[in-house]
């Protein structure tokens, strides 16, 4: 008896969060006739688009045994950024995406400073430098929003706008499938191999695993964990050039939701086909999950305000079932 409850929880542990997004979307496609369409189905996954660049690059952090505060205000920062290139200074390609990409690659160096040189703890080091980006972005933006036409402060307009190829990026479709979901599949692919089927991503997860060992082992830890930090940030600087190209507006403070959708996304990872450990695949379905009950509460026209409460719930019995599950195997 005992075994089959075991082999129960084993089952419910490697393919629960499959099973609930089915029956999620099995029961808003019953109550709503609209939800199980084509259109709603990539809205979904447009939606979340953003929000998987930004969990990824929250799952690098924690491969490296870290944690990325700082993910919200780099959305922030590279949103309000690539936006005032456009709208303020009339610069092309190069310029609007190569400034905002630096400024977040500096954002991470910044943490892996903190973290790995001067050893303040990663929550204390990416906790102050959320801060720290996130009054930078707003002395930037003088706490407006940036948008076509908008009035400067010496009561002209500003002379530029959102550029086509831009808007593109974020509105445009391929084949009827909306560019941001191509881009996101490409991403979660790419870094799947990285991560699995190369050196640096078996470095990394070793780092992660035991950090001790990994530098007796002879790796390199303080480069990888750096490298970590920097492609939690890149990631993170990519999803907020991604916000503002799909939204047509540098938004102030964007990416403050963006933040804890990304770690629960992360974190509900964990528990995907019984991983037990961040993993890009997982924090994909991890960011599924959470779009397609945000869709659906949505359609059902319940309280925004309840939204938090049902991401809560679905991220604490995603963590509950995996450290349960950690705690039997390092008992048996």
């Amino acid at each position: 008896m005992a075994n089959k409850k075991f082999s129960l929880f084993d089952f419910v542990y490697k393919y629960g969060t499959v099973a609930v997004i089915v029956i999620v979307m099995l029961l808003f496609s019953l109550t709503n006739p609209y939800f199980f369409t084509y259109d709603n189905l990539t809205d979904i996954l447009r939606s979340i688009s953003i929000v998987t660049f930004v969990a990824i690059g929250v799952t690098f952090s924690l491969i490296v045994g870290g944690f990325d505060l700082s993910v919200g205000s780099t959305v922030s920062l590279t949103t309000v950024v690539s936006a005032s290139m456009m709208v303020w200074y009339e610069q092309g390609v190069f310029t609007t995406l190569v400034v905002p990409i630096v400024l977040s690659l500096l954002v991470g160096l910044v943490n892996a400073f903190l973290v790995v040189k001067i050893r303040i703890p990663d929550l204390l080091a990416t906790l102050a430098m959320l801060y720290i980006v996130n009054g930078l972005h707003m002395t930037y933006s003088q706490g407006y929003s940036i948008y076509a036409n908008m009035p400067m402060q010496d009561g002209s307009q500003a002379p530029g706008k959102f550029q086509e190829w831009f808007l593109w990026l974020g509105q445009g479709e391929i084949l009827s499938v909306p560019v941001p979901v191509i881009l996101t599949f490409l991403l979660v692919a790419i870094t799947h191999v990285y991560l699995t089927y190369t050196r640096q991503g078996r470095m990394l997860y070793m780092t992660g695993g035991n950090l001790e060992a990994a530098r007796l082992s002879g790796i390199p830890v303080n480069r990888y964990r750096t490298l970590a930090y920097v492609l939690s940030a890149l990631f993170a600087g990519l999803g907020g050039m991604l916000l503002a190209a799909r939204i047509g507006t540098g938004q102030v403070s964007s990416g403050g939701s963006m933040l804890m959708d990304a770690v629960a996304a992360a974190f509900v990872g964990f528990s995907v086909f019984g991983a037990g450990k961040p993993n890009v695949f997982g924090t994909f379905v991890g960011a599924i999950l959470i779009g397609v009950l945000l869709n659906g509460m949505t359609m059902l026209n319940l309280p925004y305000y309840a939204y938090d409460i049902i991401k809560g719930t679905v991220l604490a019995l995603a963590l509950a079932v995996t450290y349960y599950q950690l705690r039997r195997k390092r008992n048996a």
